[in-house]
């Protein structure tokens, strides 16, 4: 499926904006004309931290966008691109699963709130960083820089700087989310008493199905999610047991023995033809772990 971003001149009537119009976004095929709300796409520089530039997406509330929140949105990974939020969970539209066109969403988040969805840390999606350096962070150094993004981004969208805000994501999200709401309560704290810094009105974050600690989360979870809805024979489950397998890494087959590498293997052979994001849904793929 392609994924093109076509930008042309024509204006959304509605509320007045001090938004940059080279952003603004008024046709995507399959979508149509955004004629009933205004949508964005485009880059703010975060020379702070580095030569990096983040690629957002930025989509007025369908309700009303003057005064509704603002949420923004990070995918996890590390390295997943917050457009898969855009276009396959909470956008205004969406690819279903084994869809191959995009339809509108009943649900979509920005019918209540003004959805910015961030593309980080550099090297993300479209979202870019010149040097190597730039592309190497950790979580503290990717908090930073969306702060720093955070910052920049409502220069450019200053009719939203009195918005309430919260901060939202899943997956590596777990990390992203927490770091950024801190880094920026850090900020507002220090410059409390200074009237000439913009403080964002941070009110809170969400977080789904989010990564908080290798020891349990993502893998170890998973295993006893499986066995738990039936999806594995006891005889695997005793077999990790017995065998006292720790799975409680980013890269759960590291570290292990050659017993609980295969054990892992028949718990994604099993669970190979279930859509493990949604266990009671239609799976479209991939193939038995070889």
């Amino acid at each position: 499926m392609k994924f093109t971003l076509a930008l042309i001149g024509s204006a959304l009537a509605g509320m007045a904006l001090a938004a940059p119009e080279e952003d603004r976004v008024t046709y995507l095929p399959e979508m149509g004309y955004f004629d009933k709300y205004a949508v964005y796409s485009g880059y703010v520089d975060i020379p702070a931290t580095g030569r990096k530039s983040l690629h957002y997406m930025f989509l007025h509330s369908q309700n009303n966008p003057s005064t509704d929140p603002l949420i923004i949105w990070f995918n996890g990974g590390p390295g997943c691109s917050s457009m898969l939020g855009w276009a396959q969970e909470h956008g205004p539209y969406v690819v279903p699963d084994g869809g191959e066109t995009f339809v509108e969403n009943p649900y979509s988040w920005n019918r209540e709130a003004n959805m910015l969805y961030v593309e980080s840390p550099a090297g993300v999606g479209y979202s870019y960083g010149e040097t190597e350096a730039d592309r190497t962070f950790d979580d503290n150094t990717s908090g930073q820089d969306n702060l720093n993004f955070i910052l920049a981004w409502f220069e450019k969208f200053p009719e939203f700087k009195s918005h309430d805000l919260y901060i939202s994501g899943e997956s590596y999200g777990g990390i992203y989310v927490p770091y950024a709401s801190w880094y920026i309560d850090q900020h507002n704290t220090q410059y409390a008493a200074d009237d000439t810094v913009f403080k964002p009105n941070l009110k809170g974050f969400m977080v789904g199905n989010g990564v908080t600690d290798w020891t349990y989360d993502t893998t170890p979870a998973f295993v006893q999610l499986a066995y738990d809805e039936v999806l594995l024979e006891d005889s695997i489950m005793n077999k990790i047991q017995k065998l006292g397998c720790n799975y409680g890494s980013n890269h759960p087959f590291d570290g292990i023995s050659t017993a609980c590498k295969a054990a892992l293997i028949d718990v994604m052979n099993a669970t190979s033809g279930i859509n493990t994001y949604n266990t009671y849904g239609i799976c479209y793929g991939p193939e038995p772990f070889p």
